[in-house]
């Protein structure tokens, strides 16, 4: 047992040393914090002291900033000034000039006047020494003003022949006119007498028929006579009135004399009643169609082509105002009209 006893080795004791660290770290820690506290505090300072300095820099820039907007302002009350007196300067330049050259030309005025008074003292002397050389060249000139004279009457005399030969040329020129006239009127009376003759022997041709008639200068066929409803082609019932007007119109051509213009106006018309196929879109299009098919079954027939003129007048000129079927069928017509060419 006492063997036992000192066999038994003593306890470790580790409570100092852990108090120790324990001191030692507490130590380091405060130091840390008040390094931390020490370097916040110089930090701080310095951030204040900036910020005192931008705030002082701030001031000095607006200071600066209004003392431009003054010098800017005093600059442009400068320039103002410096405009108004540079107009001032050239104002007064511009008088300067304007009274330096009336002055110059007073003085030369003066100097003309001078000379002037110089010369006509010059030739009042001279006449005076030339009297005689003066009365001559008097003489002269009169005989060259008699001259002159003599040569302005007879330019005289020749504008008034001028004169009278111009009033004999417009008076001929107002009777070749009027002849003119009375050569046209009488054209046209020529052509009003072989109208009525024409006209008189398609009444006879065609007396008889309800649906030929004749309305003031013009012939008129109703399209019935001559087409099928909508359509552009000669009708064969039609034709025996289109050959005897063809015979009317080569007699015709035979007895007007050559120097008289005239021309057969062949015009189509509709009633207002619309018509749209792939042939005619319009009315426009199928009264020009039949007015056209009736000029070449004319020539055709011999009617020489420069002798016929074709027009369409669609449904825009009719002669019936009326909404019947009467008034329809009055306005759809072939009218042929002999007229000037």
């Amino acid at each position: 047992m006492a063997f036992a006893r000192s066999r038994r080795r003593p306890e470790a004791n580790y409570w100092p040393g852990f108090v120790d660290a324990l001191s030692s770290l507490l130590l380091v820690i405060i130091f840390m914090l008040s390094l931390f506290m020490l370097t916040q505090f110089f930090l701080g300072q310095e951030i204040q002291g900036r910020d005192t300095a931008l705030a002082r820099l701030n001031s000095q820039i607006a200071e600066l900033t209004e003392l431009l907007q003054l010098e800017r302002a005093n600059a442009d009350d400068l320039d103002s000034q410096i405009a108004a007196l540079t107009a001032t300067l050239a104002g007064a330049e511009a008088e300067n000039t304007q009274l330096a050259d009336q002055l110059a030309g007073i003085g030369a005025g003066i100097d003309d006047q001078e000379d002037t008074i110089a010369g006509l003292q010059s030739e009042l002397s001279a006449a005076q020494e030339l009297s005689d050389e003066a009365n001559a060249q008097v003489a002269l000139l009169n005989q060259q003003l008699a001259a002159l004279r003599t040569q302005i009457a007879a330019l005289e005399n020749a504008l008034g022949a001028s004169e009278a030969r111009d009033a004999q040329s417009r008076t001929q020129i107002a009777d070749l006119g009027r002849r003119l006239n009375l050569a046209l009127a009488q054209r046209v009376q020529d052509l009003s007498r072989y109208r009525s003759d024409f006209f008189g022997r398609l009444r006879e041709i065609l007396e008889g028929r309800a649906d030929v008639r004749v309305v003031g200068d013009r012939f008129v066929f109703q399209s019935e006579v001559l087409f099928d409803a909508g359509e552009a082609d000669l009708d064969a019932g039609g034709l025996p009135e289109l050959d005897a007007l063809a015979d009317a119109i080569l007699q015709l051509e035979e007895e007007i004399p050559s120097d008289i213009n005239w021309v057969l106006r062949i015009d189509g018309h509709t009633d207002r009643r619309p018509i749209s196929n792939a042939r005619f879109p319009s009315n426009w299009e199928l009264s020009a169609a039949r007015a056209i098919s009736v000029a070449q079954y004319l020539v055709s027939q011999g009617v020489s082509p420069n002798r016929l003129v074709a027009a369409g007048f669609g449904e825009f000129t009719p002669i019936d105002p009326g909404d019947s079927d009467e008034a329809f069928r009055r306005n759809r017509r072939i009218e042929f009209k002999l007229t000037e060419g």
